[in-house]
């Protein structure tokens, strides 16, 4: 009921109606207010006087004249007939309801002022519709009295504040539980109980709620409405072109007498019929409205719950990226505070070490300066020579680098941080963003696919067609033996060189492309054949890798490194074959045997103090302490043979020679822990070791210029060392099983140059050549 209270109300004095009349635009107004916003107009510009000079202007152009003229400037607030000369300029107000309407004309200049007004005409404006209508000579008793919105208005009025009370209490009321129809009478529960029990006649009596029964009570008797015309006489027709009731005197001798009309009652009942109809559509309406504030409502308690989830969330992530962040700062720290400590313990090393020495050559000084002070001249040359020996031995020890400081001060260590920087300030919120489809599967491109040596090279691409952002992609490959796949390169270049696979294995290659809505599916499966470990005339071919795309070199995931150099030169011409589901990739060189092994020293695994030249094949030492370099290519078949030149040899140090795990001990003489195989040798006699055991001392050392020679074979798995092309004593190592990479360890007295794809010295080849 409250909902309906608007339609209750006035637009001009926005309280309920009071003695409404209806309009012929159907709205309604208070008679005091419409009286209120009439205008007067001349009567030489009214539409009767228009009509009567000719003026082809009709009603309906006229009033729609009027109503451009009057609200033409609404919304500066005022308004105004700008077709009537003599019409005073009326300010606008608004009603309570929102609705502009028009004060009373002001009261006219006193009679000395001005000449006598024109007769005039009253024209009234509806608020809400804005329709002009000019009133008869009966003013506003010409509209009829909507006496049906003023039962309602009662009825609603009487509703709201009206209780209903029982009307057979004898003090205070009590409120009212049933009312009797037949009765008419209010009851409360013990008054019905007392007067109007259930038997006898009253047992028949209908007894309905409260509020029930007052809205019959008030449904009967309907006052009957009299004609607006005819005073006398009440409405018993309806006037279908007029569309209003109409009186039998209207029919006899007023303007509807030849209008089509039927019978009030039939008429009553058809446009009840009909309202109900349109109440159905329009509570189906109000219906799904209703539904519809549920769900918005449900919304906004939704939202906030999973606002404070989503905060909690984020709040979490963030606490969860700070804490690796603190994490990887305590790691970074522990890694400068070894540099420190190290950096410490080469410096007091050196300290000690030169203190002594030192020690000694003041005690050498001192007693030469006694010997000087002798003044027998036999027993002074019985020891001179030997004296002048030990001070010029003492002199070139301080003269090879004594006094040059084996550690810098300054930490070699610098912290790159951009590229997280870079990802905090993308730090975003991806499903804010417009989600792209997923990627087109890649497509793998054998033109520039190969394999050297135990390296394969592999290039993809998009499908032209492809719009779709890609924002990286995924390399995986087999284990060669049919195993699972697993990743071994993710990134935004289109081609990557895998090293440290098996040699004479199969391997299977394929692709996949991502972005931030989801990953493709798999390009199709490309097999790849590497190379056999026997001798080849490869070195004579040197096919260069094409530079017009930058390559990416990644060791084996089964050899636990990763390495991004370009590939090496020298590459095989390939024949190519496509199935529906499977690529292949096969060597076309049968008269030149496959590839030997062509490597070179890796910085990536070797030991900060390694200092490299010569694209990476020769290599020496900025410490006194031994250090580890490997070499980029690990074996796990096949026969091996590489050699290492001594360009520089000083102060007989003891390098070391052989083969390692990639996990070996980088900082200490290679052969010291389990995870290498190793031969080393100063300049007089050679050791084998491993896991800190020596064996098999051979005489024959090494000097500047020498050769020593390396011979890993894994078929027989045996390793075997070599000095100047002359086989080092017995076989070194047997049982060697697993994946084994070229090692050496050195220091600052000794530098080496690698050579590789040698054939097999003669020595052990004629021993191969034997049953």
């Amino acid at each position: 009921m409250e909902e309906m209270e608007e339609e209750l109300k006035c637009p001009v004095c926005g309280s309920f109606y009071r003695e409404p009349i209806i309009l012929p635009c159907s709205h309604n107004l208070c008679q005091a207010c419409a009286r209120n916003i009439l205008v007067q107009t001349p009567e030489s510009e009214s539409p009767q006087s228009r009509r009567a000079s000719g003026s082809a202007v009709s009603d309906y152009d006229y009033l729609d004249l009027d109503k451009m003229s009057l609200y033409s400037e609404a919304d500066s607030g005022y308004g105004s007939y700008g077709g009537f000369a003599s019409a005073p300029t009326t300010p606008c107000q608004k009603s309570p309801n929102g609705v502009r309407v028009f004060p009373p004309a002001a009261p006219p200049p006193p009679a000395a002022l001005a000449p006598p007004p024109p007769p005039r005409n009253a024209c009234l404006t509806c608020p809400q519709c804005h329709r002009s209508l000019v009133l008869d000579e009966r003013g506003l008793r010409g509209f009829p009295r909507n006496r049906l919105l003023e039962g309602v208005i009662d009825r609603y009025q009487q509703g709201r504040a009206a209780a209903l009370r029982c009307q057979l209490c004898e003090k205070a009321p009590k409120e009212a539980a049933v009312m009797c129809e037949q009765c008419d009478v209010f009851y409360c529960d013990p008054c019905r109980l007392r007067c109007h029990p259930p038997r006898g006649p009253l047992a028949k009596h209908r007894l309905v709620p409260p509020a029930q029964g007052r809205v019959s009570r008030r449904l009967s008797p309907r006052k009957i409405s009299t004609c607006t015309d005819h005073e006398l006489e009440n409405h018993s027709m309806y006037c279908v072109q007029c569309k209003s009731p109409v009186c039998y005197q209207c029919l006899e001798e007023g303007k509807h007498s030849s209008h089509e009309v039927k019978a009030l009652g039939a008429m009553w009942k058809l446009h009840k019929s009909q309202l109900s109809q349109a109440l159905n559509g329009l509570s189906d309406r109000a219906k799904e409205a209703k539904e519809f504030l549920v769900q918005l409502r449900n919304m906004v308690q939704q939202i906030q719950e999973n606002s404070v989830e989503f905060e909690a969330c984020l709040v979490a992530q963030c606490d969860a990226l700070i804490d690796a962040l603190n994490r990887r700062k305590a790691q970074l720290l522990s890694r400068v505070n070894k540099e420190h400590e190290h950096k410490l313990k080469v410096v007091r090393d050196q300290i000690s070490h030169c203190t002594v020495k030192l020690r000694q050559t003041t005690g050498l000084m001192e007693y030469c300066l006694e010997v000087i002070k002798e003044n027998d001249p036999s027993g002074f040359l019985q020891i001179s020579d030997a004296l002048i020996r030990r001070v010029h031995l003492t002199e070139d020890q301080w003269g090879k680098g004594t006094l040059t400081p084996r550690m810098t001060t300054d930490f070699d260590l610098n912290l790159d941080n951009a590229p997280l920087l870079q990802s905090i300030h993308q730090l975003d919120f991806v499903q804010m963003k417009v989600s792209s489809p997923v990627p087109a599967p890649p497509i793998l491109q054998l033109e520039e696919c190969c394999t050297h040596n135990n390296s394969a090279t592999l290039s993809w691409k998009q499908p032209p067609l492809s719009t779709v952002q890609v924002e990286g992609y995924i390399l995986e490959l087999d284990d060669g033996n049919g195993g699972q796949f697993r990743e071994v390169y993710v990134g935004k270049e289109t081609m990557c060189t895998v090293d440290g696979l098996h040699f004479n294995s199969t391997y299977s290659a394929r692709v996949k492309a991502f972005n931030k809505t989801g990953v493709s599916p798999y390009s199709k499966t490309l097999v790849l054949q590497t190379s056999e470990d026997t001798q080849s005339e490869e070195q004579t071919l040197p096919f260069p890798v094409p530079l017009e795309r930058s390559q990416l070199r990644r060791m084996s995931p089964f050899s636990s490194t990763l390495n991004l150099q370009p590939s090496f030169p020298g590459r095989s011409y390939f024949e190519l074959r496509s199935s529906a589901h499977q690529l292949s990739l096969h060597s076309s060189l049968q008269s030149l045997n496959s590839a030997v092994a062509w490597f070179s020293f890796d910085p990536a695994s070797a030991h900060a103090d390694i200092i490299f030249s010569n694209d990476n094949l020769t290599v020496t030492c900025n410490s006194y302490d031994d250090r580890v370099v490997l070499g980029k290519t690990g074996f796990s078949k096949g026969l091996h043979y590489w050699e290492l030149s001594i360009d520089r040899y000083d102060n007989h140090p003891d390098p070391a020679f052989g083969v390692a795990r990639i996990d070996v001990l980088k900082d200490a003489m290679l052969g010291k822990d389990d995870k290498a195989w190793a031969m080393y040798v100063d300049n007089n006699r050679s050791w084998f070791m491993h896991n800190n055991s020596h064996t098999n001392r051979t005489e024959g050392g090494i000097t500047k210029g020498a050769t020593v020679g390396v011979l890993l074979d894994l078929t027989r798995r045996t390793l075997t060392f070599s000095i100047n092309e002359d086989q080092q004593g017995p076989v070194a190592f047997e049982n060697l099983e697993g994946l084994f990479f070229p090692a050496v360890s050195l220091n600052r007295n000794v530098q080496v140059t690698l050579h590789t794809g040698l054939p097999v010295p003669e020595f052990y080849a004629s021993r191969s050549a034997m049953p």
